[in-house]
């Protein structure tokens, strides 16, 4: 990839709680330090984690539900508010479950319908967790993942011309107008998009949640075992870290930053 070449952000995304649905977003503020705002705030405890609190720290998501072995997650559609903190899980267009994250009253509604629904993949008592900043992140520092679509697109030709739902990523942006696979050659370069500035920390390895279709929640393609045999890694996106200041909005501008001559 050219430095002076730029990208487009087609897709803003947002998930509050791990596991659950994507919210769309039209513009985002993006801090120093931080994730986009309320990124994978919450997650679901499956069975004691020893997750503090007060206290928070990175755990594997294996301590979490999700959809790399959840694949049923994928079948609700999940809204969160932030001026109330309430969250609502529908299932089939019905509300199922309806809580105040913020609340032991509403934690437990949102835990029982879990402990109702989810019995045999539970491995103890399902359990609301928040570390109020922290974000439930695969990785053990606060990001924002980005997709090219043009790989995307790559990995449909690899499947034989089967479509593949962007939102399998589960990334905060998605954009346009790179070659596909050049986002992997970025680590360690400088994304502006407006005043906003985000370093690329590490490429993204994919695992079998990629695998379950955002819209059925069918464990329908094997992406990870596709991109192996066909690029000999499981890579797709890559994490960045805010650096600088700035709004962020779909149709904004992704340019690799020239570095300055001194």
């Amino acid at each position: 990839m050219t430095r002076s070449m730029t990208a487009e952000i087609t897709g803003l995304y947002r998930y509050p709680i791990k596991g659950l649905t994507p919210e769309p977003l039209p513009r985002v503020p993006l801090r120093v330090g931080q994730t986009l705002p309320a990124d994978r705030r919450y997650a679901i405890e499956n069975g004691p984690s020893g997750f503090d609190p007060a206290a928070p720290a990175w755990m594997p998501k294996t301590q979490f539900l999700m959809l790399m072995r959840n694949e049923r997650l994928a079948a609700l559609d999940s809204r969160f508010e932030d001026a109330t903190n309430l969250l609502t899980i529908r299932k089939d267009g019905k509300v199922v479950a309806s809580g105040d994250l913020e609340t032991a009253a509403g934690r437990a509604a949102i835990e029982a319908y879990f402990t109702e629904n989810f019995q045999p993949e539970l491995r103890g008592p399902p359990k609301v967790l928040s570390g109020r900043d922290h974000s439930f992140s695969d990785v053990a520092r606060k990001v924002v993942s980005i997709i090219n679509l043009g790989s995307v697109r790559a990995i449909e030709t690899m499947l034989g011309g089967v479509a593949v739902h962007p939102l399998r990523f589960r990334a905060n942006l998605y954009v346009q107008g790179w070659p596909a696979w050049s986002e992997l050659d970025l680590v360690g370069q400088t994304l502006a998009i407006g005043a906003a500035r985000l370093k690329v920390v590490k490429r993204i390895v994919r695992c079998a949640a990629t695998n379950v279709d955002p819209n059925t929640a069918k464990r329908d393609l094997e992406i990870p075992p596709t991109l192996s045999r066909g690029l000999g890694h499981m890579d797709c996106g890559i994490y960045a870290e805010v650096i600088a200041d700035g709004d962020i909005g779909i149709g904004d501008q992704v340019a690799v930053e020239q570095p300055k001559l001194v």
